[in-house]
């Protein structure tokens, strides 16, 4: 076999998986359905605003600094970098809210001031999560997860009990605080991990670690910055993109993928690996007999939650908001059984509002705010014109609400997004815009696999696969899943 790989998708791990393979000698083709690269991560610029389409928060920095350091370069080589403080802002109700600081000994003395005791609690709460994310991050999400061996080692084993996998997040936090906002922000980061913190793993107390000790931090410029920087450096390693190029199918012969279809032409290819959704990558452009896996199996499985989204450009300045904040003045209970438990558009949904204007000038025209609001909802859902309206008009009452100013007369740019899109835009099996649920269930070794079982050069990566949801994990899940490409290529 030669050594000629097409990636399908340019999404986080597909571009991560292309400055793989292209380090590593091989001849690299990244076909991309829209104008732009990014996958989810794509940008929107009008009338002088810069929005993020997907993913608003960096965190996890560590991942980044070892992902450019694998090619001998740093974030900085791509993009500036700079720390919020605070991280971020949480509201409740009437008007309360709290400021996360960046600096730990700042958060131990907010915990202790709302909750006597609790300083003590957190500071051996979050270095259990220390320990949790150091063997998690730096050890098992890096493993192809292929099989269940591929855990036996003795590091993972010995520190299996205290990976805490089979007590719930929600119950641990709760035995150990009782106000609820400490509380909300303790159990916040895993929301969009794709069930209720009631029935996510323990072990995702990681997630605290990273948000309290490693901080939020912001690419100057957007989140887009980062994928600019990653397919900056995938071409200087060799990589060839091509855009506006919707694959259409995949040919095999022999158990082997012998080339790809594209606008009604056929082009030849050694290996393929599917960093587009993988349910579609599986169910449409594979012939049925060489699919990984089955509808049924696809129907059976939890996703994360989709979202509606608004884009707001907004003619004024607004107070009382941070560049990120999270609006948890209703009840959150019954929001997330409106995503997991009793799927239906939410009555009063808890929402998340980025104004990264806050932070950075230039993706704004002066004197004006670039707003983004989200909404978490459950995947499979059927929108319309009305439906968004509707919620516009609630997300407008609140942020009119928070602020103390008029608003709606104010908005001179908006745009909606929600599963429709994203099913147009990135064939997102349901509508999902964060993947694969991280139940105990889905995870490692029980996750759609990296590898097709049945034809031995085609792969998969990104948010459906291992290690998971997430920016840091999609980019992990593109370096391994390439490192598993260069076994089979090294076998032949």
């Amino acid at each position: 076999m030669s050594n000629k790989v097409a990636i399908i998708g340019s999404g986080f791990s597909g571009l991560s998986a292309a400055c793989s393979l292209a380090h590593k000698g091989f001849d690299v083709n990244v076909y991309e359905k829209n104008e732009l690269p990014g996958g989810r991560a794509r940008k929107l610029e009008e009338n002088g605003y810069v929005f993020d389409m997907g993913p608003t928060w960096y965190w996890l920095p560590d991942v980044f600094e070892n992902f450019f350091g694998a090619f001998g370069k740093t974030p900085s080589d791509y993009y500036k970098l700079v720390r919020l403080d605070p991280s971020y802002r949480m509201f409740f109700q009437n008007k309360e809210y709290l400021d996360m600081p960046a600096d730990y000994e700042s958060i131990l003395q907010l915990f202790e001031s709302i909750e006597p005791g609790s300083a003590k609690k957190l500071d051996k709460f979050l270095k259990e999560a220390a320990y949790k994310y150091q063997l998690g991050i730096n050890n098992i999400v890096h493993k192809p997860a292929l099989k269940a061996t591929d855990f036996m080692q003795w590091d993972i084993l010995k520190g299996a009990f205290k990976l805490d996998v089979f007590r719930s997040i929600s119950s641990v936090i709760r035995r150990q605080f009782k106000d609820e906002r400490l509380i909300r922000i303790l159990e916040f980061p895993v929301i969009f991990l794709g069930a209720k913190p009631a029935d996510t793993p323990a072990l995702y107390s990681l997630m605290n670690y990273a948000d309290m000790s490693l901080g939020t931090w912001y690419p100057m410029g957007g989140m887009y910055k980062v994928i600019e920087g990653m397919k900056q450096l995938a071409g200087e390693l060799g990589t060839t993109f091509h855009f506006n190029a919707p694959v259409s199918g995949i040919n095999i012969r022999n158990n082997l993928v012998t080339d790809i279809q594209l606008n009604g032409k056929s082009y030849a290819t050694d290996y393929v690996l599917g960093s587009a959704d993988y349910h579609y990558i599986d169910q449409q452009l594979t012939p049925l007999p060489y699919r990984n896996y089955s509808e049924k199996y696809w129907e059976k499985r939890s996703m994360a939650p989709s979202a509606l989204l608004f884009y707001l450009g907004i003619n004024k300045k607004l107070p009382n908001l941070l560049h990120h904040n999270l609006v948890f003045d209703t009840s959150f209970e019954k929001h997330a059984d409106e995503i997991y438990k009793q799927p239906k558009w939410p009555e009063e949904p808890a929402i998340y509002i980025s104004c990264s204007t806050k932070t950075d000038a230039q993706v704004a025209p002066e004197g004006h705010e670039n707003v983004i609001v989200l909404i978490p909802v459950a995947p499979g859902l059927s929108d319309s014109e009305n439906i968004t309206e509707h919620y516009y008009h609630y997300i407008l009452q609140k942020l009119e609400y928070l602020t103390g100013e008029n608003i709606k007369d104010h908005v001179v740019y908006k745009k909606s997004y929600a599963h429709s899109d994203f099913i147009t835009d990135y064939n997102a099996y349901k509508g999902n815009a964060y993947g694969l649920a991280n139940t105990l269930k889905q995870t490692g070794f029980m996750k759609p696999k990296i590898k097709n079982r049945k034809v031995k050069n085609l792969f998969y990566a990104g948010q459906l696969t291992t290690p998971g949801p997430g920016v840091p994990p999609s980019i992990i899940s593109g370096m391994v899943s390439a490192r598993e490409l260069e076994k089979q290529f090294n076998m032949n």
